[in-house]
C-alpha cells in the first residue's frame, strides 16, 4: 500500500522529526478544557435525511438526562414520537419517561412517564401534554430542563442507575402542584402496579415488543418524593398508574428515582448509593464532571466551534450504549430469566444492536475504556450461556432475533482486538463456534457450511447475500481472536469459512450475487434489493472488509476498482433504491476507506471528509440517519480523527486525514495516542507525509503496536 504520491515522494526528507516530548507538549491555550459544553444534545431529533424505509430519516436520538453507558435515561417524549421518543418539530410533551435506546429504528422502552401539572389530570389521557417553547428548554450531558408555557418547569438529572428531578410550580397558579406517574405506559403496550406511600411511588412495569417481536422485560422503580402527599389516588382507577399532589403554596418539588431489573430492593439501593442524599445541583454537576472524564478522552484542539460540537456531539452518542443493566451490588436478571451477580467491580451490559455497532461502534469504546469495554465483551458472553445462543439485537435480559449475520461475537472479538481483554476470551471464541450450529444464531446454517454460501429463498433467512456476507465477516472476526488466543486449528477452520464469500462473486459481472442452491445464478442487477438486508447488490459488494484484496484482484485489479468506487461515490446517502453509496446506513460505512487498498489513499481521504462535511451538521437535522446507538456517531468520530477500524476482530486501523491540528486519545488504561496535524484547516485534507514517532510511514493504515504502545502520529496535509 501506499501514500499519496506526494507523501511517498516527500516521506524520507521531509519528516517531522522533532522529539516525541516535544510532540507532546502542554496544550495550547484552544485547547478544550470542557467538552460538555461542545455537545448539542438534539442533533438526530429531527429528520436530516430521506427517509428510505429503515427506522426513519431522523438520528431518533432523545435530548434527556443519560450517564454514559447509562442505565437510566430519563427525557422527555412528544405528543408526535420518533422512535427515541423525542420530535423535535413537536412543541408537545406528554411525559418524562425513564428509559430510552438512542437511535434504533424501532420501539421499546419509554417506561414510566412522569407528567408535572397543576389541578387534576384531563379526563381524556390522550389530551395530557403541555407545550413548550425551544427557546425554554436546555440539554446538557447528564441533565436536561425544559418550563413549559404554563409555566411548570421540570429539571432531570441522572446517574447509571437513577435520576433526580426537580419540579417549579407556578406561583399564580392556586390549583394544587402536583404529577402523574404511569407505569402502564411505554412506548410499546405495557402493563405495570404502583404501590402509593406517603412520599414515594414504588412498583413495576412490564414492557417490551421491539419490531413487534416476544422481547419482555420488568423493570422496578422506587420514587422517593422531599415532602409528603397531600392527595394521592390510582390514575384512571387503575392500579398500574398513580395522581399526587401536593399542600397548599408548594412550589418545588424533588423527587428521587432508583431503577432495578431484579427487584424493589435494588432501586431502593441504586438511588441511595450513587446520589447519597446529595441535592438536585449536586449530582447534576457530578454527572457533567462524569461526562468531562468520558468526553475528554479524546481531547481535541483547534478546529472551528461547528467541527468541535459536531465532533463532541458524536462522542456523547456514540457512548451512551450499551447500558447498565446489574444493580450496585452486582446482581442482574439473565437472559434465562434468573438473578445473577457480576465479578466484584464489573458492570453487566445490556441492549446491544450488534448488526449496528460491531463494525466501528464497540472499537471505540475499547479505545478508550478498555475495562468498560471488557465488561461488555463478558457481558455478551453472559447472554450467550444464559440463552444458549447469541442474539443478533438484545433488549433488557431479552433477544430479539432483529437483523442478519453473527454480529455479537464478532463484536467482542474486536473489543479484544482494541485492549478490552478482560473478560473470558476462550469461553467466548467456545461459544460462539458452538453457536454456529445453532439455528436460533446462524438460521440457514446448514446450506452456509455444506454449499460456502446461504442460497436465494431460504426459509427462514432475510436476505441470503447479505446473511451470507454478514457469516463470513463474523467467522473471519472470530478467526483473528482464535489466532491471538493460539487456538491455531479453530483459526485455520474460521479463515476457511471467511472466505466463503467467494462463492456469491460472479466473474460475468464483477458482483457478490445472491446464488441458487445448484450453484446458478438467478436474474440480477446491481440495484436490486432482493436477498440483501437494508441495502442493495451494488452497495454489498464492497462488505468483505477482511479480504479485500482478495476481493479487489476478482473485480479486476486496482484501476477497475478505483474506477468503480468513484462511480459508487457519485452519492453518498443514496438510499437501497440506487446503486450508490448508502451512508446513512451501516453496510457502506467502511467502503470509502477501500480506496486505501488501492493505492489511492488521496481519494479515500477526499471522500470520507466529504461525508463528514456533508452528512453531519449541528443541529437538530443534523444526522441522516438512525444513529443506531451510537453506530453512526462512531464513524464520525473515527472520520475526524481520520482512521477507521474496517476489519472486525483486527486491530489495523485505515488511514485517511484528521480534521483537527491536535487530536490526543487517552485510552483509560495509561497509553497516550497523539494525532497532530499542524495545518489542518477546512482546505486542507490531503496527506503529503505522515511519521510516526519520527519514523516514516509509508502505508494508509496505522502500524502494529500504535493502540498497545501508544505514540505520535503526525501529518503533513495540504489542500487537494
Amino acid at each position: 500500500m501506499r501514500l499519496h504520491p506526494v507523501a511517498a515522494a516527500l516521506a524520507s526528507s521531509v519528516l517531522l522529526a522533532s522529539p516525541v516530548r516535544a510532540q507532546s507538549a502542554a496544550p495550547a491555550p484552544d485547547a478544550v478544557t470542557d467538552p460538555a459544553r461542545y455537545v448539542n444534545a438534539f442533533v438526530g431529533t429531527a429528520a436530516g435525511g430521506t427517509d428510505f424505509g429503515h427506522g426513519g430519516g431522523a438520528g431518533n436520538t432523545f435530548p434527556g438526562a443519560s450517564a454514559a453507558l447509562g442505565g437510566v435515561q430519563w427525557s422527555p417524549d412528544t405528543v408526535t414520537r420518533q422512535h427515541g421518543g423525542y420530535a423535535y418539530k413537536d412543541n408537545r410533551i406528554r411525559g418524562f419517561s425513564l428509559t430510552h435506546i438512542s437511535g434504533a429504528g424501532c420501539d421499546d422502552y419509554g417506561n414510566v412517564p412522569f407528567m408535572p401539572l397543576t389541578g387534576r389530570p384531563d379526563p381524556d389521557p390522550a389530551a395530557r401534554h403541555a407545550t413548550f417553547s425551544h427557546a425554554n428548554e436546555q440539554a446538557a450531558p447528564g441533565s436536561y430542563g425544559v418550563t413549559f408555557d404554563n409555566g411548570i418547569r421540570t429539571e432531570i438529572a441522572a446517574t447509571q442507575r437513577s435520576g433526580i428531578a426537580r419540579f417549579g410550580y407556578p406561583s399564580d397558579d392556586s390549583r394544587p402542584a402536583g404529577l402523574t406517574v404511569d407505569a402502564g405506559r411505554a412506548f410499546n403496550k405495557a402493563t405495570g402496579e404502583v404501590t402509593i406511600g406517603t412520599r414515594t411511588l414504588s412498583g413495576h412495569t412490564d414492557g417490551g415488543g421491539f419490531c413487534g417481536k416476544s422481547n419482555r422485560y420488568r423493570l422496578y422503580f422506587h420514587v422517593v418524593f422531599d415532602r409528603p402527599f397531600a392527595h394521592s389516588e390510582h390514575l384512571d382507577g387503575k392500579t398500574s398508574g398513580a395522581y399526587v399532589s401536593f399542600a397548599p403554596g408548594t412550589r418545588m418539588v424533588t423527587a428521587r428515582v432508583g431503577v432495578s431489573f431484579v427487584d424493589l430492593a435494588g432501586a431502593r439501593r441504586n438511588a441511595a448509593v450513587e446520589q447519597g442524599g446529595g441535592s438536585y445541583d449536586a449530582v447534576r454537576r457530578a454527572a457533567r464532571d462524569r461526562w468531562n472524564e468520558w468526553l475528554g478522552r479524546i481531547a481535541v484542539r483547534g478546529g472551528t466551534e461547528t467541527q468541535r460540537r459536531i465532533f463532541y456531539t458524536a462522542l456523547y452518542h456514540a457512548l451512551l450504549h450499551p447500558s447498565a443493566f446489574s444493580d450496585t451490588d452486582g446482581r442482574y436478571r439473565g437472559m434465562d430469566g434468573r438473578v445473577h451477580r457480576t465479578r466484584p467491580g464489573h458492570v453487566q451490559y445490556a441492549n446491544f444492536s450488534g448488526w449496528d455497532v460491531y463494525r466501528s461502534q464497540v472499537q471505540l469504546l475499547a479505545l478508550l475504556a478498555p475495562r468498560e469495554a471488557s465488561d461488555v465483551a463478558q457481558s455478551i458472553l453472559e447472554q450467550g450461556t444464559q440463552a444458549g445462543y447469541f442474539d443478533r439485537w438484545t433488549v433488557a435480559n431479552g433477544g430479539t432475533g432483529v437483523m442478519v449475520g453473527d454480529p455479537l461475537p464478532a463484536a467482542a472479538a474486536s473489543i479484544h482486538a482494541f485492549g478490552g481483554t478482560d473478560f473470558d476470551a476462550q469461553a467466548l471464541l467456545r461459544a460462539a463456534v458452538a453457536g454456529r450450529s445453532d439455528d436460533r444464531q446462524r438460521p440457514g446454517h446448514g446450506l452456509y457450511d455444506t454449499l460456502g454460501y446461504v442460497p436465494a429463498g431460504t426459509k427462514g433467512v432475510w436476505g441470503s447475500a447479505s446473511t451470507t456476507l454478514e457469516y463470513a465477516v463474523a467467522d473471519a472476526a472470530l478467526a483473528r481472536l482464535a489466532g491471538r488466543l493460539g487456538d491455531t486449528a479453530t483459526e485455520t477452520a474460521l479463515t476457511r469459512a471467511a472466505g466463503n464469500w467467494r462463492h456469491l462473486f460472479n466473474p460475468a459481472s464483477g458482483y457478490l450475487q445472491p446464488r441458487a442452491a445448484d450453484g446458478s445464478w438467478p436474474a440480477f442487477t446491481p440495484a436490486q434489493r432482493g436477498e440483501y438486508v437494508e441495502g442493495n447488490a451494488a452497495q454489498y459488494t464492497w462488505m468483505v472488509p477482511h479480504d479485500l484484496p482478495a476481493l479487489f484482484a476478482a473485480m479486476g485489479g486496482d484501476a477497475a476498482v478505483t474506477s468503480r468506487l468513484n462511480t459508487f461515490f457519485t452519492e453518498l446517502n443514496a438510499g437501497a433504491e440506487k446503486p450508490y453509496a448508502y451512508l446513512g446506513n451501516e453496510p457502506s460505512f467502511g467502503v470509502p476507506w477501500a480506496y486505501d487498498h488501492v493505492g489511492r489513499p488521496d481519494l479515500a481521504q477526499d471522500t470520507v471528509r466529504r461525508a463528514l462535511t456533508t452528512l453531519f451538521a449541528d443541529r437538530p437535522d443534523g444526522l441522516v440517519g438512525n444513529d443506531d446507538l451510537g453506530a453512526m456517531s462512531s464513524w464520525a468520530v473515527w472520520a475526524a480523527l481520520g482512521m477507521y477500524p474496517e476489519v472486525p476482530g483486527s486491530p489495523q486501523l485505515a488511514l485517511a486525514s484528521p480534521l483537527f491540528p491536535s487530536a490526543t486519545v487517552h485510552r483509560g488504561n495509561g497509553v497516550t495516542l497523539s494525532v497532530l496535524a499542524p495545518e489542518a484547516s477546512a482546505a486542507n485534507s490531503r496527506v503529503r507525509s505522515l511519521s510516526l514517532d519520527g519514523r516514516p510511514v509509508g502505508a494508509p493504515f496505522v502500524p502494529d503496536g500504535f493502540l498497545a504502545r501508544g505514540g505520535v502520529l503526525r501529518y503533513g496535509l495540504t489542500a487537494p
